[in-house]
């Protein structure tokens, strides 16, 4: 994605089923737990670079030592930053012979993250800052070990404001006005409640206090828990949570938004927010992979059983298209072949942009994530010459004007040509406040191959979503004129992105799309600012609405009047461009609803190209956007 993007989260929780002992005599270290959790956090390291944390429970630790523990770490590389620190508190004991590795018990009362429940979280932030008090996982601290609480999560809720109301309303003075805070809070009531509940039926049976306490934490019903807390949830979520008592949950939201996979096996039992990494981390197959499925929450008893239970009513299956298209790693096989499939189905665009001249047209993509889809593409237009090339050599045979000169000039020359012309330089870095500078500095973040095309060819390169359109207009076709071709072609496997983002990705300012931006200005061309004003009113009553009530997208009336040709030629005046001498074509293309469908057949969730959202808060959401736009509030509209 050439546009910078903020999007969603990254997850991991590693439950061991066995003692640290069993680790040390298979594997030859007690630490396997804790190094399976680092590989599955590095592994889904493109997820998250705002802040990272990881917290780790021990299990049947004597009363008075701790037995939960955390750290966060905000600056740069703060995965390396993590584990080194804990890395290097474990090698000071093991110098000082306070642990010795061959015995674990020894690494389990002396190593903070000798335990059997770890978790980890990859931050990337769209609210509450970059503090470290922003970063997850979350702590909601009790002297008893079945109310503490831990959680993490890949989400966004659309009704932040309604679940701190809900807070409030049962007695609470919620402090933070995240969706982080919120749910922690949500939940721990809960806790706290099926807690106590417990707590009363077994001393009314004349329990101890030893063993009420031991009786809670094995008839604790995270399930239920989880289902009570989850009543006003609304949004994308991908929750990881753990009890101080050793419980631990995933829990994914009812249309399946945010991803969420996990594997099991006797030893342990593993998630992740992305499948490959499970796979690289525990050397697996695909088929032992599985997927959290949607409104359910798995959870693991403090002694090993896993449950799984239904929380929510069922939603219709919504998952993140965007996922498929950019933000998951590209070496799942499913999600490597959608953008194969992804960049194939733009052929037909992409050679009637050309006017099908394969003589004089280089392919290329603007790095790194669109390099998939080029290779769709490159494969789908070789099939295309490679028909039209036994064609015409089947119409000279019969004809008999089968040559050399015609087989070598005529056809077999014309093949597809591919060529490495935009590369990606080191970020720059700067301390400097001038804006004007920083972005000047911006705009050599890309680079060219010179020599790579001629003055007279076609330049197609593939882009893998078009957001803002800034970097084209600073950066890419700025630095792609200086090649001279005749005709640049900017093809992106994303349709156009047109409304708001709400379930984990940051992009919920209207004003900021260059879709919406091209539909704006054909409006004020054409004499229809009464369309605006129309748009503002509909939206303004929409979301002084009472909650819960039906609701309907009214930004879509923005587009209505134009055709996708249209609003793609007024992006295409809008990102050219203005200072440079060449004089060439320009054109963007975009991907259709119906191929990106067809190429990413399991992921239907499309609410950014079609305004359709999964859940009532969406629609909230894009009107609220409208009513910031047209009435100049900056910030996110929920």
């Amino acid at each position: 994605m050439s546009d910078s993007l903020r999007h969603e989260c990254g997850i991991a929780l590693v439950r061991l089923l066995k003692p640290l002992s069993y680790y040390q005599e298979k594997y030859g270290t007690p630490l396997w737990g804790f190094s399976k959790l680092f590989l599955l956090m590095e592994k889904q390291h493109n997820r998250g670079q705002d802040g990272a944390g990881v917290a780790c429970v021990k299990l049947d630790v004597p009363a008075g030592e701790p037995y939960l523990f955390r750290e966060r770490q905000v600056k740069a590389n703060p995965l390396d930053k993590i584990f080194k620190a804990l890395l290097q508190q474990y090698q000071e004991n093991l110098a000082t012979g306070v642990i010795h590795p061959e015995f674990p018990e020894t690494v389990k009362r002396h190593f903070d993250f000798g335990g059997e429940v770890l978790m980890g979280h990859l931050r990337y932030g769209t609210s509450g800052g970059y503090n470290l008090s922003s970063c997850h996982p979350f702590f909601r601290r009790s002297p008893w070990p079945t109310r503490n609480l831990a959680l993490a999560g890949n989400f966004n809720m659309t009704n932040t404001a309604e679940l701190n109301a809900s807070l409030t309303a049962m007695g609470q003075h919620p402090i933070f006005a995240t969706d982080t805070q919120a749910l922690l809070e949500k939940i721990g009531y809960f806790l706290d409640e099926e807690h106590e509940e417990l707590y009363r039926t077994l001393r009314a049976r004349g329990l101890g206090g030893a063993e009420i306490s031991r009786e809670i934490s094995e008839q604790l019903d995270l399930g239920r828990v989880i289902t009570r807390a989850s009543k006003k949830w609304d949004g994308g979520y991908a929750l990881v949570g753990m009890v101080g008592n050793g419980d631990s949950f995933v829990a994914r939201d009812p249309a399946g938004i945010r991803p969420c996979f996990y594997f099991q096996n006797d030893e342990v039992v593993a998630f992740a927010s992305e499948r490959a990494p499970l796979m690289t981390s525990f050397d697996l197959s695909v088929d032992q992979v599985r997927e959290v499925e949607p409104g359910h929450v798995i959870w693991i008893k403090r002694r090993g059983e896993v449950r799984s239970t239904r929380f929510t009513e069922a939603l219709p299956r919504a998952s993140c298209s965007f996922e498929r298209i950019y933000f998951s790693r590209g070496n799942d096989v499913d999600i490597y072949q959608e953008r194969k499939a992804l960049g194939a189905r733009l052929s037909t665009q992409v050679l009637q942009a050309v006017e099908h001249d394969w003589d004089r047209t280089v392919f290329s993509f603007i790095p790194n994530t669109a390099e998939t889809a080029y290779y769709g593409l490159m494969s789908a237009l070789r099939e295309r010459r490679r028909s039209e090339v036994k064609d015409a050599i089947l119409e000279a045979s019969r004809s008999g004007t089968l040559t050399d000169v015609l087989l070598d000039e005529l056809i077999l020359r014309n093949w597809p040509r591919g060529e490495k012309v935009v590369s990606k330089d080191v970020k720059i870095r700067t301390f400097i406040g001038q804006e004007n500078f920083r972005n000047q500095l911006a705009s050599h973040v890309y680079d060219i191959t010179y020599g790579s095309v001629q003055p007279n060819d076609n330049l197609v390169c593939v882009d893998d979503s078009i957001v803002r359109g800034t970097t084209l207009r600073r950066s890419i076709l700025r630095i792609l004129t200086r090649l001279q071709p005749r005709r640049i072609v900017i093809v992106s496997t994303a349709p156009q992105i047109r409304y708001p983002d709400c379930y984990g990705i940051d992009m919920s300012e209207l004003g900021k799309f260059i879709a919406f931006e091209a539909a704006v200005s054909l409006l004020k061309e054409r004499g229809m600012n009464e369309v605006l004003e129309e748009t503002y009113r509909a939206c303004r009553a929409e979301v002084e609405r009472p909650a819960g009530a039906a609701l309907e997208n009214h930004v879509r009336r923005i587009y209505a009047p134009f055709s996708d040709d249209e609003i793609a030629a007024r992006i295409t005046e809008l990102v050219r461009p203005k200072d440079t001498e060449w004089k060439g074509e320009i054109r963007i293309l975009f991907q259709t609803i119906e191929n990106l469908h067809a190429a990413v057949p399991g992921s239907s969730g499309d609410w950014y190209f079609t305004g359709n959202y999964p859940t009532p808060g969406g629609y909230r959401v894009v009107n609220q956007a409208y009513v910031n736009y047209y009435e100049r509030n900056e910030g996110r509209s929920y």
